[in-house]
């Protein structure tokens, strides 16, 4: 499934936008904030799905867009991190995994993530 942005954008989409370079993509399912790093890096920083969508691939999709728009832009390497103090972080940390992620460094109490794209 190919998820575009959704044109009525929420209100946090619309606070994202005012105070930084963030992006976001929403679907009715979820939403993914992410931001380019330099010319090469895209990190993703939050993916979100809702409950009742969990374990049906829509963090994947969110995740595929992202990386899709990247390497457009000429992108060649994905971040993602875990912040160990979350209550998912178990979750998220298997989820990256499970995505292709690999350790890269542990920086400021969180766990970092890189992939090749």
């Amino acid at each position: 499934m190919h998820r575009q942005r959704r044109a009525d954008m929420s209100l946090y989409a619309d606070y994202i936008r005012e105070i930084s370079t963030d992006r976001i993509i929403e679907t009715p399912e979820g939403f993914a904030t992410y931001r380019y790093l330099s010319d090469k890096i895209v990190y993703i920083i939050d993916i979100y799905v809702k409950p009742e969508f969990r374990h049906k691939h829509y963090a994947t999709e969110l995740a595929d867009c992202i990386v899709k728009e990247a390497q457009v832009k000429g992108c060649t390497e994905v971040l993602g991190s875990v912040h160990p103090s979350s209550k998912t972080a178990d979750v998220s940390l298997k989820a990256q995994i499970a995505y292709g992620f690999k350790l890269h460094s542990v920086s400021n109490g969180a766990i970092i993530l890189k992939k090749d794209i």
